[in-house]
């Protein structure tokens, strides 16, 4: 039976989380972790739920650029295929006059990943099924149809993505049972947030270490000093065998990110995440190649060119996809396609709102039907705000559990929309009340 999408809601929803400090790093030091969230609903009563991560001021912007999109869908036969999702997809990323405000990145681009993520928890739903395994149960002929080629076939051809998804095809049912037996390999930011104190990174980082986490990550880039103290209690409280990945979240220039990591190589960081410009491709390859620690970035990377460059060019070693950032599932196709042709691993970026829900899905995809590999990989987890979600992440001893639920885990519960809606939810009237009363 046809679906039509009959309604396209757009909600905006923000977190106090600065009241606490959780997210809290050297570059945005007071965040109130924000979600633009978008229903797709049909006439015989499904819905899609997809969503763009922000930090606060300026998701009435990302609500907005959705909204734009609301031709584009409403009244329009509901996706359910492969050739739909990629039919949707052109079209969004593709429309003369709104690729103009990127091209293909910012705003409008973000924008496009949200309904393209929930067409795809639409579709999902629609076959029964989580959208991981939506993915990998396609041919590599339909999953090399989602990915748009333009401007990648220096570095990846339409030919050498289907040899990958061929070359990984015979072990996809054992690889498949492991998952669903064994989870995927997760590591936490928890202990980490830069505004914490060193009681609470200490208390939390060995708590990491009890729930079975064999990586945790801190941030860094507000003091030298600070920092190297911040190791050194981390290092103490997890011990020699636990990696610690360290995050300037874009804080530094080329010499500032060479000198800082020369002083923090002693404890032994496993890798430097986002030590400069996400734009600045020659700038990351030369801090991966004048100091000792490895590189990862990605989640602020626009789109898949610019991955497609990191990895020319030699410049990271580890890829960090963001569900939300580019332009939904589609295009993360590609990056996933990219890193497996230059043989680097992706440990996606998560926490936030709903990230954890969503990159699950690509990373379980990526493990049994593009890299076949869980070396070196790994997903972040933050253990925040998941209780409003209506299928939730769920990490057991240090692995995401394989989710069972058909569509994409974006459903955001509906009392969880209705409390944090910005600015009238009760949350944010209770908040003003407060602050009004202060002053």
């Amino acid at each position: 039976m046809s679906q039509t999408v009959t309604g396209f809601e757009v909600h905006d929803i923000r977190f106090p989380t600065s009241e606490q400090l959780d997210g809290s790093d050297a570059m945005n030091p007071d965040p109130d972790y924000s979600a633009a969230y978008v229903v797709l609903r049909t006439d015989d009563g499904a819905e899609g739920h997809g969503l763009c991560f922000t930090i606060g001021r300026g998701n009435d912007v990302t609500a907005a650029a959705i909204g734009a999109l609301r031709p584009y869908v409403v009244g329009r036969p509901a996706p359910r295929t492969a050739a739909d999702l990629a039919a949707l997809s052109t079209e969004l990323t593709h429309d003369s006059q709104l690729r103009w405000l990127g091209p293909e990145k910012g705003v409008m681009h973000m924008a496009a990943g949200a309904v393209i993520n929930a067409a795809w928890d639409l579709a999902a739903k629609s076959a029964g099924r989580p959208v991981w395994e939506f993915l990998a149960a396609m041919t590599p002929e339909e999953i090399v149809s989602l990915v748009d080629f333009r401007y990648l076939t220096d570095a990846l051809t339409p030919d050498e993505a289907l040899d990958i998804l061929r070359a990984a095809e015979p072990g996809r049912a054992e690889r498949t049972a492991r998952l669903r037996a064994e989870g995927y390999p997760a590591y936490t930011t928890s202990p980490g947030w830069l505004g914490y104190d060193d009681a609470k990174l200490v208390t939390l980082a060995e708590q990491a270490v009890a729930d079975g986490f064999e990586q945790i990550k801190l941030k860094v880039g507000g003091d030298l000093d600070d920092d190297i103290r911040r190791m050194k209690l981390a290092r103490a409280a997890v011990g020699p065998d636990i990696r610690i990945a360290v995050d300037a979240n874009q804080r530094w220039d080329v010499s500032e990110a060479l000198r800082w990591m020369s002083a923090l190589a002693p404890y032994e960081p496993h890798w430097i995440e986002e030590p400069t410009s996400p734009d600045d491709i020659l700038g990351h390859a030369a801090i991966r190649a004048g100091q000792p620690v490895k590189v990862a970035t990605g989640e602020h990377v626009a789109n898949r060119v610019v991955f497609k460059q990191l990895l020319q060019a030699g410049a990271v070693d580890y890829v960090q996809i963001d569900a939300a950032r580019v332009a939904g599932v589609n295009e993360n196709l590609a990056i996933l396609l990219l890193a497996a042709k230059f043989g680097v691993p992706v440990c996606p970026h998560a926490g936030g709102v709903g990230l954890c829900e969503l990159v699950q899905h690509l990373s379980m995809f990526d493990y049994i039907a593009v890299s076949g590999s869980l070396e070196g990989r790994v997903i972040e987890y933050v253990d925040h705000l998941h209780e409003h979600f209506a299928d939730p992440a769920v990490v057991v001893s240090a692995r995401y559990l394989a989710p069972s639920a058909p569509g994409f885990s974006a459903r955001m519960l509906p009392e969880s929309i209705a409390a944090h809606s910005y600015p009238d939810g009760p949350v944010w009237q209770a908040r003003r009340t407060t602050e009004e009363a202060g002053a």
